[in-house]
């Protein structure tokens, strides 16, 4: 099953992707609404949605290329009420991604090739201890915060490069996404393509930095994807400059190429009770496979990104903007 949230100017709705269309389901208006609505009833999403479908159907391509009233909606979010929603993610999951941070952080602290930098060490201690047996604990992965759900960006939304910022570079993930219930316990609504936007110029800088460079807009969608198969997960990301492609990469995620299971990841998410309060939305990044930012591409105004992965819908664009450049302090005013 996948879903779509879609709105036009007087009317948001969910939608079940049936290509070429989308078909409309009746009596909700976000998939957290439908997702409230599964958990009250034993948990089957599927289900849930199957049984609330009308007959109402729109175009998936009149929809896509702007030629409808009906435009495409990040495919979770909690309406009104973004600060409900967590956003957070998990770094040096990929053998790829955890390279691409050794060269960068061993070129930034003038290292011989030879030493290991901390970076590399996480990931070798997640290769170790990231995959326990079942009922056992591993190692806790390195972990972010991204903000709440106003840095979600809809599909073909701008990511803007922030005035203080020093670079805007894309991570293609898969996010998964989660609701607590009203009992504390988290429900994994399902997942969806990502692009986890990231200063890595900052980061270079000192590896200390990165919880500052993850504070950034960043893209899930267009499509949930209710119970996808996670172990084996092939994609493609690239990089459009004007009417050429600056950049492209296969990549793969899943279990299959990450050096911790999900169950583990998961864990150490939701071990934290800050992160099982009842009503409350999760949005976390499982990691990237390679960054344009790791071979020498410096993504500019006007850029169009692209991240797709096998079975989880049509791909996930952005254009990239930059904001104009912060150049007084932010004054905080004292109470008398």
């Amino acid at each position: 099953m996948h879903l779509v949230q879609i709105a036009n100017s007087s009317r948001r709705a969910v939608a079940a992707v049936r290509e070429p269309d989308l078909v409309l389901l009746r009596d909700v208006d976000s998939v957290l609404a439908l997702a409230k609505r599964a958990v009250h009833n034993g948990g089957n999403l599927t289900d849930a949605a199957s049984a609330l479908l009308s007959g109402e159907t729109l175009r998936y391509d009149a929809v896509w290329n702007g030629e409808s009233d009906w435009k495409l909606l990040a495919p979770i979010d909690w309406p009104g009420e973004p600060q409900r929603v967590l956003v957070s993610g998990t770094g040096l999951t990929h053998l790829g991604s955890a390279r691409d941070r050794q060269a960068m952080h061993r070129a930034a602290a003038a290292q011989p090739d030879a030493q290991m930098t901390d970076s590399m060490r996480m990931f070798e201690w997640g290769r170790q201890h990231g995959r326990p047996d079942p009922g056992a604990v591993g190692i806790a992965p390195e972990w972010f915060h991204k903000g709440d759900g106003s840095m979600i960006q809809a599909p073909f939304g701008p990511l803007p490069i922030p005035g203080y910022a020093e670079d805007g570079g894309e991570e293609a993930e898969v996010a998964a996404i989660y609701l607590i219930a009203e009992d504390g316990s988290p429900w994994r609504i399902g997942m969806a393509a990502g692009n986890e936007f990231s200063d890595h110029v900052f980061e270079r800088r000192n590896y200390l930095n990165l919880a500052g460079s993850k504070l950034r807009m960043c893209s899930i969608g267009p499509e949930l994807v209710v119970n996808p198969v996670f172990d084996d997960v092939p994609g493609s990301v690239r990089i459009l400059r004007g009417n050429d492609v600056l950049w492209q990469k296969q990549i793969a995620t899943g279990e299959h190429n990450m050096c911790h299971s999900l169950a583990n990841l998961e864990h150490h998410h939701f071990k934290f009770a800050l992160h099982r309060q009842p009503g409350t939305l999760h949005i976390h990044f499982m990691g990237a496979d390679c960054l344009s930012f790791g071979e020498g591409i410096r993504l500019q105004a006007g850029d169009v990104t692209e991240v797709q992965f096998h079975n989880f819908g049509r791909e996930l664009r952005n254009v990239i903007t930059r904001e104009e450049p912060v150049t007084t302090p932010v004054r905080v005013q004292p109470m008398q």
